[in-house]
């Protein structure tokens, strides 16, 4: 990992000049849970003024490059003004941005690409908010200089959409579904940034017993790579649960997830 995203640091600095601003990592790469066959490299690089559609074309074609040296699930990385940052604006606009997901759009037709893929992410309010409490400054101005804190609300709006359908979704991606209800909860209850491990431990004392052994299962499938048969019935009656009770906490901001 190490060697992707140093270089990923030292070719924005070449390719953007006066107008890089600084370069952040976040995700499980900071969060002390990287796994190369199951986590991604998740960057913010953050500018000063709106980028020329060449230089997207030649920091794009970089990413790419970079993408395949690294883990299976690849790079994700946006590109965002500093003037978003700070006053936070939410949603956020962002300049560029680049996941797996999108690989093929760009190889077919980057010119598309580089016109269309701008705008806002609501994304973005969760990834400053793991920055602030727990990210790494590759290069540039240091995190607390560029990131304003993001507010409460924005926050919880920002990871709803992840969890929102959690009772059906969790058929289809179990490991990520249970650990994932276990950070959101954790935020709202005690007001912590948690990995998904972190998330998993933290609710063994924190959740009714009869589910730990779901915690026990996704924990081990997320940390050993290990194939898991879920009990899909207790998992959902898991989802509902989880759900109400983060409902519940959000007191004030419940409207969010009507």
């Amino acid at each position: 990992m190490d060697p992707v995203i140093n270089c990923f640091s030292e070719k924005s600095k070449e390719i953007f000049q006066d107008n890089l601003v600084g370069v952040y990592l976040h995700g499980s790469a900071v969060m002390g849970c990287y796994n190369p066959d199951k986590s991604d490299i998740d960057l913010i690089v953050v500018v000063k003024e709106a980028i020329p559609d060449a230089v997207k074309k030649a920091f794009m074609d970089i990413v790419v490059e970079l993408n395949c040296k690294g883990p299976a699930k690849g790079i994700e990385m946006s590109v965002v003004k500093q003037s978003s940052c700070a006053p936070f604006v939410y949603p956020t606009p962002f300049e560029l941005h680049f996941s797996v997901a999108h690989l093929d759009w760009y190889r077919s037709n980057p010119d598309d690409y580089i016109s269309k893929m701008k705008g806002e992410d609501k994304d973005l309010a969760a990834h400053f908010t793991i920055i602030n409490h727990r990210g790494k400054c590759l290069c540039g101005a240091p995190i607390k200089e560029i990131f304003a804190d993001v507010p409460r609300q924005d926050y919880i709006d920002s990871i709803r959409n992840d969890i929102a359908d959690a009772e059906e979704e969790i058929a289809d991606n179990p490991m990520y579904i249970i650990l994932n209800l276990t950070r959101v909860l954790a935020y709202v209850k005690d007001g912590l940034v948690l990995s998904k491990k972190e998330g998993g431990e933290w609710a063994y004392n924190c959740i009714p017993e009869k589910y730990h052994c779901l915690i026990r299962e996704a924990m081990k499938e997320y940390t050993e790579g290990i194939d898991i048969s879920y009990d899909m019935d207790l998992a959902k009656a898991y989802a509902r649960y989880m759900m109400e009770q983060i409902k519940e906490k959000c007191g004030r901001y419940k409207k969010i997830w009507h």
